[in-house]
């Protein structure tokens, strides 16, 4: 007789419960392990997460998954990054690209070199115009990337708008096509293991039980398991991120149909706009210290550029995380874990990380009942690389302010700064150098676009760049800028490549 199999199960669905069974089962060998998640439809999920990073085609690719299909089925579009309006002060504008800027030469990266030539006092361009993931965003534009390294065209990837209760859904079918067990049923008793503390089953208020080795939490702000059972504390971070608050409404779409997320500041937070092919998402991101509920949803509505197809939606959160993410034999994933705010869609980038870290860690098909606690703590480690790094590219938004006079942008922008940012914003303005992970949000490129667009500029830059004449630096730029802009402008319209490559049931007779 084969031994048993290896029990996973995962409480709750929704995207996080989902993409954790599909990676599950699309990477681990069924003849060892058992993939069950349980949930209820009673249960509403949050649902708004609409706007991805690049990580997630890694993720789809990982699992095998059609992308036009997907697209289809999801009502997605195509993303090159994000745009941030009036973030430094009003009529600011930016945009975080999902590519490069400029190239590396003579090994030194380039923005020592584009310093360099703006304090020589030479005509250099804005550092947009060296990203072609920016300009092709300006020109609402958008092909494949080129798959040629040496091609200009091959310096930008690209994420996706979708509706995320519809990718859930995409997924549950693709996941229980593949041979994940599905119950549906809501958990009324969790019995634990005497000795070491461990779940060992749930029984559902049907009567089902339901046990096994290894229990994935991704029960959403409840943190039914890892929270509620094993009572891990919350670590909060709103003294550095105080807006705990959103306002969530579609709207109708128009046709202003960018293939970028947009993020404009109010006066007490933030608006997002995500185009999807049939509406646009919209929401509001506010501290409810500096507004009321009444006036955050006034602003809202008064800035949709569609008519509104319901009621906004009131969330509310606590930015912060929990203090592990892996206790006994149980793993929290998704809000289950932690979240901070959508600022920079990281949500499901999280949930995708945790997913691939836990398959990297994941206990042998022989350890029933006797998890290495080394695992847990490698993954609690990653787990905390993730959420501090992204803690810090999202308070560098807010504290790089002069919104002079708005009672949210002075407190952010006074506001004591984590030691590990504090350091990362003083060595840029030093030597113009930008943070670099090999694991974990965000690249040079992602520190760069906030740091020069929200006007902290460096003094002085990596003396290597010294080694290549002016002249020289001079024609370089120009004809790097120069490609960029002749093969952007041979770029089709967003809106077109949308509708030929994967135009969704409701895309049909829409404005492009």
């Amino acid at each position: 007789m084969p031994p048993p199999r290896f029990r996973i199960v995962i409480v709750g669905g929704g995207t996080a419960g989902w993409m954790c069974a599909a990676g599950l089962i699309g990477r681990l060998d069924l003849a060892d392990y058992a993939v069950t998640l349980v949930e209820s439809d009673e249960i509403g999920t949050v649902g708004v997460g609409e706007a991805t990073l690049p990580h997630i085609k890694t993720f789809n690719d990982l699992l095998g998954v059609d992308e036009a299909e997907f697209m289809r089925e999801t009502q997605a579009t195509f993303k090159l990054g994000i745009q941030f309006r009036n973030w430094h002060r009003p009529g600011d504008s930016y945009i975080h690209p999902f590519g490069v800027f400029g190239e590396p030469w003579g090994g030194v990266d380039f923005q020592h070199h584009w310093v360099r030539a703006r304090q020589a006092g030479r005509d250099v361009a804005p550092l947009d115009a060296y990203s072609y993931a920016v300009t092709a965003a300006q020109r609402n534009a958008f092909e494949f990337p080129n798959e040629d390294p040496k091609s200009i065209r091959s310096t930008y990837a690209y994420a996706y708008h979708f509706d995320a209760s519809l990718y859930a859904r995409f997924l549950r079918r693709w996941t229980v096509a593949r041979g994940a067990h599905r119950i549906e049923g809501m958990v009324n008793d969790i019995a634990r293991d005497a000795q070491s503390g461990d779940i060992t089953a749930l029984t559902l208020k049907s009567g089902e039980r339901i046990e096994g080795d290894l229990f994935i939490d991704c029960t959403g702000f409840r943190s039914m398991l890892l929270g509620g059972v094993f009572e891990v504390a919350w670590e909060d971070w709103t003294h550095w991120l105080p807006c705990d608050r959103a306002l969530a409404v579609p709207c109708d779409r128009t046709d202003d149909f960018t293939p970028y997320t947009r993020s404009t500041a109010q006066k007490a937070g933030w608006i997002w706009r995500i185009p999807l092919q049939h509406r646009t998402g919209n929401g509001y991101v506010f501290s409810s210290r500096f507004i009321e509920v009444d006036d955050a949803r006034d602003a809202l509505l008064a800035q949709l550029d569609g008519a509104a197809q319901a009621e906004p939606r009131l969330l509310r959160f606590s930015p912060g995380r929990r203090v592990r993410t892996w206790a006994g034999n149980c793993i929290a994933i998704g809000l289950a874990s932690g979240f901070l705010e959508p600022l920079e869609s990281t949500s499901i980038f999280l949930v995708q990380a945790a997913v691939i870290d836990l398959i990297n860690l994941m206990p042998p098909a022989t350890a029933h009942g006797r998890i290495d606690p080394r695992l847990a703590r490698e993954f609690n480690r990653l787990s905390e690389l993730q959420y501090e790094r992204v803690r810090d590219f999202l308070v560098l938004h807010y504290a790089a302010n002069e919104r002079l006079g708005e009672p949210l942008w002075d407190y952010v922008r006074a506001m004591t700064l984590p030691e590990s940012l504090a350091h990362k914003i003083d060595l840029f303005r030093t030597r113009a150098t930008a943070p670099n992970y090999q694991y974990g949000l965000f690249s040079r490129e992602s520190w760069l676009s906030v740091l020069i667009g929200q006007r902290i500029m460096p003094t002085g830059y990596n003396r290597l760049a010294d080694a290549l004449d002016l002249d020289t630096l001079d024609t370089r730029l120009a004809d790097l800028a120069g490609r960029i802009a002749t093969n952007t402008a041979a770029m089709p319209v967003h809106s077109d490549f949308v509708a030929s490559y994967c135009a969704g049931a409701d895309l049909a007779g829409m404005p492009s």
